[in-house]
């Protein structure tokens, strides 16, 4: 199996299990954003893993932007709405695929 076919296969897992419990979470509770946040934040061991990822989110928006910049990635902003909307577990798999492919057709 090739480096960006596994990236690719990576997003599978990186959608459905954080919408595994989004979903049934909003099923419940509704687009309430300020409960999640206080939910999220009501510990400190939820504090600990929302601030990480938080950071990680912005620390993989830089490298998308200066990433792809450099190696002219196509769609680059695909990662971006990706990483926005579900979060680092899609959005990083996915430019890994989107920067691999892009490596890869370079190659002899």
């Amino acid at each position: 199996m090739k480096l960006r076919h596994l990236y690719l296969s990576l997003c599978v897992p990186g959608l459905l299990l954080p919408y595994a419990q989004l979903l049934p979470w909003l099923n419940e509770h509704g687009p309430d954003l300020p409960r999640l946040v206080a939910e999220l934040f009501s510990t400190r061991i939820g504090a600990f893993f929302g601030i990480d990822v938080l950071v990680s989110a912005l620390v993989l928006l830089v490298f998308i932007a200066s990433e792809g910049r450099r190696l002219a990635v196509r769609r680059p902003w695909v990662s971006v709405v990706a990483t926005l909307l579900v979060g680092v577990s899609l959005g990083l798999p996915l430019f890994l695929y989107q920067r691999q492919a892009k490596l890869d057709a370079g190659r002899p």
